[in-house]
């Protein structure tokens, strides 16, 4: 099986009350250095493949706490597919004035058929981002585990598919900033294994070695 350990970017000073999108120029704050460092150290016991990241600031910052203290680093690959969702004219924009516009209603309770104005509409993420992750997984084979660093809004698409859940149902997961979230893919079908987790031991995803087997006298 390929297992995708899915990495939330930490805070930044736009994290709550601004919708981000593609803003450019956007960085971790202090609060968001010090989420991603602890998550850095806390998965690097776990061997990975590759990491994979938006290409985004916040991500890319992100990625690299991810990478620090690994010898050899793995290879660190850029990837628009796990970007940020194209809000269009939405971004920049403060949530308390996104709420009352008509098209919140859908993107909270329709969410596949919401398209942003001047961007994309969440389907359109989804699928790309599914698309982005069964990629990899080729890419990388059935054995590998590897970081792929990326959004909220991306990482939730990903759970639901993971589930099966339509998207119209993905609004009810949560992704915290520099939450880890972890799936495993095989040909038959996916196991979400942790969602969310801000704080747990890894241990149960650092790789056994091969029990020897004992041969009677």
């Amino acid at each position: 099986m390929t297992t995708v350990l899915l990495v939330r970017h930490g805070l930044t000073a736009l994290t709550g009350p601004i919708l981000s999108g593609w803003t450019p120029g956007l960085h971790l704050d202090d609060r968001g250095r010090a989420q991603v460092a602890s998550l850095g150290e806390r998965m690097r016991a776990i061997p990975v493949a590759a990491v994979v990241t938006s290409p985004l600031e916040r991500c890319r910052e992100t990625a690299d706490a991810v990478l620090a203290g690994r010898e050899p680093a793995p290879p660190l690959h850029v990837d628009e597919r796990v970007g940020e969702v194209h809000y269009g004219s939405w971004t920049g924009r403060p949530f308390k004035e996104l709420t009352k516009d008509p098209l919140w209603r859908i993107v909270q309770g329709n969410p596949s058929a919401a398209v942003f104005p001047d961007g994309e509409g969440l389907a359109a993420m989804a699928a790309r981002a599914a698309e982005a992750v069964r990629d990899w997984n080729a890419r990388l084979g059935q054995d590998a585990t590897y970081a792929l660093v990326s959004h909220a809004d991306v990482i939730k698409s990903l759970i639901a598919d993971a589930l099966g859940l339509h998207l119209d149902g993905y609004q009810r997961i949560v992704v915290d900033p520099a939450s880890l979230t972890v799936i495993q893919y095989t040909a038959l079908r996916t196991f979400v294994i942790r969602v969310n987790d801000t704080g747990g031991s890894v241990d149960g995803l650092i790789p056994k070695p091969p029990s020897r087997r004992h041969r009677g006298r």
